[in-house]
C-alpha cells in the first residue's frame, strides 16, 4: 500500500474513511484509527532492577523541594514510587506492573486504540542524560518488539549540550522516534527562559514536533498544595496554563516560528482564558489603554505553533470538550489518555469523544488525524 501524503490524510480522515494501514491494528466504530498521543511509559524493569531504581528515584532534585521514596502500595504486594513536593505532600505515585506491554496492549484492545506515543509521565524535568540515553533504549527495544502499536518520543536534558542534540538526533534519525518530549517548566525554569534557547534553536532547526507534558506543579503553588484534588489536578493545569501564556507573550515563536508545541491536559484549559487573554480586535479604542494589544500576532502563535491534547477526556466532561473545540479548533486536539493514570478515563475516552456534539470529521481528527498529521505517521 502506498503511504498516504498529509493531504490525502486529513481527506479520508474528513471523510471517515482513513483504513488502517498498521497490520492487527484495532479499529472503532465508523472511523479511522484511533492514535492514543499520550500513553504514559516506564521501563518494565524499573521495580527489578535495583540500581535503575535507585537512579531514579536519585534524579529528583531535592533542591526544590521534591523528594522521591519507594514503599509499599497499601493492602497490595506492590512497590510504588512516591513523588512528594513539598515533603509530605504526595503529587506523584508510580505502581509497579502498571506498564508492561501485555497489560498496555490488552487495554488498548480493549479501548479500540490502534496506536499509542509514549512518553515518560513527569519525569522529562529531571533525568541527567545518562539516564535519558538508558529510557530512550529502552523504549527503541519496547517498539522493536511489539511493531506497530508504539511510537515514542525522545528524551533529552533541556540544555543544548552537544550531547544532548546528538542524543536526540540518534533517536529520530536512528531509533525512528516521532518527536521530542519535555517537561512545562525545570525547576523554576519555564520555556521561554533564554536558558532553553540553544535546545530549542536546535529543535527548531530539526523540524519534529515537542510534547510538552505537565509537571506535577506550578513554580509558584504554596497557595494549593494543602487539598489533595487542587494540588493534583489544579496544579498541573496551572502549570500548563502559566507555559503557554509564556510562550504566546514572550515572543518565543518569532525567535523560533518552526516549533510545534503538544501541550497536555489541553493546555491547562487554556480554551477558558483564550479569548480573555488574546481577545479578538473590534475596531474600538478607549480613553486609556489597559492592555497590551498583540492578538492578531498572538492568535497566528496559536493557529500556527501550538496543539492540545486531552490527557483524558473524561475528566473534562461534554460541555468543556465542546468548548475547546470551538476555541481551539478540531484540528488542534489530540486524542490522549494519561495512561495508566485511570483505567475508567482510558476505556471510556473514545466512546466519549464519539458522543460529543462535533461533526464527524472533527472527531476523526482528534481520534487519529492530526497525531498522524503531526507526527508524520504512516
Amino acid at each position: 500500500m502506498t503511504e498516504p501524503n498529509r493531504r490525502d490524510v486529513m481527506q479520508l480522515a474528513a471523510a471517515g474513511a482513513m483504513a488502517g494501514v498498521v497490520a492487527g491494528e484495532a479499529r472503532a466504530d465508523g472511523g479511522g484509527a484511533v492514535i492514543d498521543a499520550n500513553m504514559h511509559w516506564l521501563p518494565e524493569d524499573l521495580f527489578t532492577d535495583e540500581r535503575l531504581l535507585t537512579a531514579f528515584v536519585g534524579a529528583v532534585p531535592r533542591e526544590y523541594g521534591i523528594h522521591a521514596k519507594v514503599e509499599a502500595v497499601p493492602g497490595k504486594s506492590l512497590r510504588q514510587i512516591v513523588i512528594e513536593q513539598p515533603l509530605g505532600s504526595e503529587v506523584l505515585n508510580y505502581a509497579e506492573n502498571q506498564y508492561s506491554a501485555t497489560g498496555q496492549i490488552a487495554d488498548m484492545d480493549q479501548a479500540g486504540i490502534a496506536q499509542a506515543i509514549l512518553r515518560l509521565p513527569c519525569w522529562q524535568e529531571w533525568l541527567p542524560l545518562d539516564l535519558c540515553k538508558r529510557v530512550n533504549d529502552g523504549l527503541a527495544a519496547h517498539l522493536s518488539r511489539h511493531p506497530g502499536r508504539f511510537q515514542a518520543l525522545a528524551v533529552a536534558p533541556p540544555w543544548g549540550t552537544a550531547d544532548a542534540q546528538k542524543e536526540i538526533e540518534r533517536c529520530i534519525k536512528e531509533l525512528g522516534f516521532v518527536g521530542v518530549q519535555m517537561a512545562a517548566h525545570y525547576g523554576q525554569l519555564y520555556l521561554d527562559d533564554p536558558a532553553f534557547k540553544p535546545h530549542l534553536k536546535f529543535l527548531d532547526q530539526l523540524g519534529v514536533p515537542v510534547v510538552v507534558h505537565h509537571t506535577p506543579l506550578p513554580v509558584d503553588y504554596a497557595s494549593i498544595v494543602k487539598y489533595p484534588n487542587l494540588r493534583r489536578q489544579y496544579g498541573r493545569c496551572l502549570a500548563q496554563g502559566t507555559a503557554v501564556g509564556r510562550e504566546l507573550f514572550s515572543g518565543l515563536f518569532d525567535e523560533f516560528p518552526n516549533l510545534r508545541l503538544v501541550h497536555s491536559m489541553l493546555g491547562g484549559g487554556f480554551f477558558a482564558f483564550a479569548d480573555m487573554l488574546v481577545p479578538p480586535s473590534t475596531g474600538g479604542r478607549d480613553a486609556v489603554d489597559r492592555f497590551a494589544d498583540e492578538s492578531a500576532k498572538l492568535r497566528g502563535y496559536l493557529a500556527r505553533n501550538i496543539f492540545f491534547d486531552l490527557s483524558g477526556a473524561p475528566q473534562w466532561g461534554r460541555a468543556q470538550l465542546e468548548c475547546a473545540v470551538k476555541v481551539f479548533g478540531a484540528d488542534h486536539i489530540l486524542y490522549g489518555a494519561s495512561y495508566p493514570i485511570r483505567r475508567d478515563w482510558f476505556h471510556d475516552g473514545v466512546p466519549l469523544i464519539r458522543s460529543l456534539a462535533l461533526s464527524e470529521a472533527e472527531k476523526a481528527a482528534i481520534l487519529g488525524g492530526n497525531a498522524r498529521r503531526l507526527f508524520k505517521l504512516a
